[in-house]
C-alpha cells in the first residue's frame, strides 16, 4: 500500500491563522453591524437610483447635477408628504380634544348608564388626556412597527448618514464598477465580471421598478380618492405610494389608512374605498408588477416570502426592504458559481424568466 503523507505543519498553521482571521473579521463586523447596515442601505439605494441618473445623463446633464436633481426630488417628496399630513393631523387632534366634552355631555343626557360612568370615572377628562398624548403615542407606535428602538435624534442622524453615503456612492459608482472589473484576474475573469454586472442590474432593476410601481399606486389612489370624495386624498395617496415600497404588507398598510379615513366620512365612502383597493391590488399584482418587474428580480413567490421573513426577523423594517434585492443578487452568484457548470447553459436559459 502506498504511504499516506499528511500535509506539513505549515499547512495547518496557515489554515488556523485563516480561520482565526475570518472569525475576528466576523466578530468586528458584528460589533459594527448597525454601521454596516447603513452602508448596505445606501449602496442599494445608490444602485437603484443609478438608472434614473444615467437617464438624466443621456439628456446631456452632468452626473453631479443629475445626482443632485434626484436627491432634491426625493427630499421634496417626503417634505410634501409631511406638509400635507402633519398640519391637518394636528388640527384634527386639537379639534377632537375640543369636541370631547360636548360628545360626553350629549351621551350623558341620552344614557343614564353612561352618565353614571362619567360621574364615577370622569371619562371626558381621561379622553382629553389620551387625546393630548396621541402624537407621542403615534410616534412611539410607529417606531415600534418600523423596528426603530433609538431616539429621534439617532434616527435623523442615520437618515442623514444614508443620504450622504447614497450621494457619494452615486457619484463614484461608474468608477467603482471599473475598478472592480480590473481587479478580476485569471481564467474566471469573464464569469466574475458577469456576476458583478448582473447583480448590479438586478438590484437596480428591483429598486427602480419598485419605485415606479409605488408611484403608479400613489397616482391611482389620489385619482380614486378624489372621485370618491375621501378627505386628505393627496396625503393618503403619498402614504399609499410610500407604503407600497414595503414588500408583502405595504399595500395593505396603505389601503388601511385610506379606509380608516373614509370611515369618518360615510359608510358609502368606506365601501367604495374598499372596492377600489381590492380591485387595484389585483391589477397591480397581475398586470403592473409583472410588466415592470418582469426581469428585475428572478425569484419565485416562495423565495420572495421567505426572503422578506428572514430579512424582517434579522433587521426589522430595513431588513425586509433589503431582503429581495440582496436575495436576487445572491441568486445570481449561486447560479453562476455553482449551477452553471452543473446544469449547463441551456438548462439555465430554460429556467430564466421570459
Amino acid at each position: 500500500m502506498a504511504e499516506v503523507r499528511l500535509p506539513p505543519m505549515s499547512y495547518y498553521a496557515r489554515a488556523t491563522v485563516t480561520v482565526v482571521a475570518v472569525l475576528l473579521v466576523l466578530a468586528a463586523a458584528w460589533t459594527v453591524r448597525n454601521i454596516l447596515l447603513l452602508v448596505v442601505i445606501a449602496a442599494v439605494l445608490a444602485i437603484g437610483l443609478d438608472p434614473a441618473v444615467r437617464r438624466l445623463q443621456r439628456w446631456k446633464i452632468p452626473r453631479g447635477w443629475a445626482v443632485l436633481i434626484i436627491f432634491l426630488a426625493t427630499i421634496g417628496f417626503f417634505v410634501l408628504f409631511g406638509a400635507l399630513v402633519i398640519p391637518p393631523l394636528a388640527r384634527e387632534v386639537r379639534q377632537l380634544a375640543t369636541d370631547i366634552p360636548g360628545y360626553v355631555t350629549r351621551l350623558t343626557k341620552r344614557s343614564a348608564y353612561f352618565a353614571e360612568l362619567e360621574r364615577k370615572y370622569h371619562i371626558s377628562e381621561r379622553l382629553k388626556d389620551v387625546t393630548s398624548k396621541l402624537p407621542s403615542l403615534a410616534s412611539s407606535s410607529l417606531r415600534t412597527i418600523l423596528g426603530f428602538t433609538k431616539s429621534i435624534a439617532s434616527i435623523i442622524f442615520n437618515m442623514l448618514t444614508i443620504g450622504i453615503l447614497t450621494i457619494y456612492f452615486l457619484l463614484s459608482l461608474p468608477r467603482t464598477e471599473k475598478i472592480a472589473e480590473r481587479m478580476f484576474k485569471g481564467p474566471r475573469r469573464d464569469r466574475n465580471t458577469r456576476i458583478l454586472s448582473e447583480s448590479i442590474q438586478r438590484i437596480g432593476g428591483y429598486v427602480s421598478g419598485n419605485i415606479a410601481v409605488s408611484l403608479i399606486a400613489g397616482i391611482a389612489a389620489f385619482i380614486a380618492l378624489r372621485v370618491i370624495g375621501v378627505p386628505f386624498a393627496a396625503a393618503l395617496a403619498i402614504w399609499v405610494a410610500i407604503a407600497d415600497l414595503i414588500p408583502s404588507v405595504g399595500a395593505t398598510l396603505g389601503a388601511l389608512a385610506a379606509v380608516i379615513v373614509a370611515a369618518f366620512s360615510s359608510l358609502g365612502d368606506v365601501i367604495l374605498t374598499l372596492i377600489y383597493f381590492i380591485a387595484y391590488q389585483q391589477v397591480e399584482n397581475y398586470l403592473i408588477v409583472p410588466r415592470v418587474m418582469r426581469k428585475a428580480v428572478d425569484l419565485s413567490p416562495a423565495a420572495v416570502i421567505v426572503s422578506v421573513l428572514i430579512g424582517g426577523s434579522l433587521e426589522g423594517f430595513a431588513g425586509a426592504l433589503l431582503a429581495l434585492p440582496l436575495a436576487a443578487a445572491a441568486k445570481v452568484v449561486i447560479r453562476e458559481v455553482w449551477l452553471r457548470d452543473r446544469l449547463g447553459v441551456a438548462s439555465l436559459e430554460e429556467l430564466a424568466p421570459e
